[in-house]
């Protein structure tokens, strides 16, 4: 068999999210169960056809392309967030999306599915970790029996997931509600459950952990929706002090 041949492939459809930059996603799927998508299908009657009693199902897996990042500079070896940016392994013992073929896989809950809706089949997801716009290439529906092994090994991952406390001031809490509405009901939920995860890149962790003195009111931000939401480091809790329209930056 050829090593150098290649093998195309073309997206099935696009999930819409609410993370509109790869800063602040989680790291996994169904982190933030609040993160919903809509994954919408190609308009192909096929299709259609195929997604038929996958209604069954409570959640399936989405093989996506991390279609922002460029396999070509892919390196052996990352530092995994979860190990503080301190060790090195291998990038195909991590889930690193700068691989020598940026694929991923996520399972998702799935929600609901409209087959009627115009322009193509959509899927209502929860718990999705994807930029918006990500090409989705295949579903696969979880099956428990053959995807849950309780006794697996984590490996270096096995350590409990670190959770920040999240505050919010009057001011943020009423832009909340000002702006989220009855589009965004749960727009609080989802910042915390975003940002006790810790968003930053681990070596800004390992420099300036949110217990630490020279931590404190280092502001940040994050794109989320149509919204910068902007917050700040405050007495070793994460600070949310201010949630605007977010306006683009003309070049």
């Amino acid at each position: 068999m050829s090593l150098n041949k290649t093998y195309p492939f073309q997206a099935i459809g696009v999930l819409e999210t609410c993370f509109k930059e790869k800063f602040g996603i989680p790291r996994q799927p169904r982190l933030v169960v609040g993160a919903n998508g809509l994954l919408k299908l190609n308009h192909d009657p096929f299709l259609k056809t195929a997604v038929r009693e996958l209604e069954r199902f409570s959640h399936i897996w989405l093989v996506f392309i991390f279609h922002q990042h460029d396999a070509r500079n892919w390196k052996p070896s990352i530092r995994p967030p979860r190990l503080g940016g301190a060790k090195k392994v291998g990038v195909l013992a991590s889930r690193s999306p700068h691989r020598p073929n940026p694929i991923g896989l996520s399972a998702v809950k799935l929600e609901r599915i409209d087959f009627d809706a115009p322009g193509g089949v959509e899927l209502h997801l929860s718990g999705v970790d994807c930029l918006d716009g990500t090409p989705i290439l295949d579903i696969k529906p979880y099956i428990a029996y053959a995807d849950s092994i309780p006794e697996a090994s984590a490996g270096w991952a096995d350590e409990a997931i670190q959770r920040t406390a999240v505050q919010f001031t009057d001011e943020a809490l009423r832009a909340i509600t000002r702006l989220g509405g009855l589009k965004y009901p749960h727009l609080k939920d989802l910042i915390v459950g975003m940002l006790e995860l810790d968003p930053r890149p681990a070596f800004q962790q390992k420099k300036l952990p949110s217990h630490g003195p020279e931590s404190q009111g280092t502001r940040h931000g994050f794109r989320l929706f149509d919204f910068d939401v902007k917050w700040m480091i405050h007495e070793g809790d994460f600070l949310v002090f201010d949630v605007v329209e977010y306006v683009a930056v003309q070049p």
